[in-house]
């Protein structure tokens, strides 16, 4: 499927809500992009099960297998190795980091039915808190950057005569 269909509202959303609801769906697995022959979107693959093994009862597994690939001309290619750890990480259903996450699905009902990968699992090894004050001082400086450098380029088309 494509990645839209995991997080998009609408139908996709009450189709998404009552899967879950249901408890039917096992696992989410993102695939790389340009996969598939005549197509460079990045796709996912979600395993539904009607019987799911207990432990698995009420979560849905996480697999962010979007850097699991080797390019090879236009198209990338999925070799065993990506294909083995994949597997190996659904059958073992675990958590691994920057790889994948098991979620109850009441975190995933609290996130709005959202299937997103990105929000489950972690792709990054640092850590991403931003000083909110420090950054509104670097744009505001910027921005007075900006407006200075305007009025000089005002000056010099002045005084190539070109006035407005």
């Amino acid at each position: 499927m494509p990645h839209g269909v995991l997080f998009r509202g609408g139908t996709e959303e009450k189709i998404r809500r009552q899967i879950l609801q249901e408890d039917l769906l096992e696992a989410v697995i993102g695939i790389a992009p340009k996969i598939f022959y005549g197509t460079g979107i990045s796709t996912s693959i979600l395993v539904l099960n009607k019987n799911k093994k207990t432990a698995r009862i009420g979560n849905v597994l996480f697999i962010d297998a979007a850097r699991e690939f080797e390019v090879c001309g236009s198209q990338n290619r999925l070799h065993n190795r990506h294909i083995d750890r994949v597997s190996e990480t659904f059958h073992r259903f675990v958590s691994e980091k920057e790889f994948s996450t098991v979620v109850p699905i009441t975190e995933i009902e609290a996130n709005g039915w959202n299937l997103g990968i990105g929000r489950y699992v972690g792709t990054s090894s640092h850590d991403t808190r931003v000083d909110v004050a420090d950054a509104v001082r670097k744009l505001r400086d910027l921005e007075n950057s900006r407006i200075v450098a305007e009025i000089k380029m005002y000056q010099h088309l002045v005084e190539l005569g070109y006035d407005s």
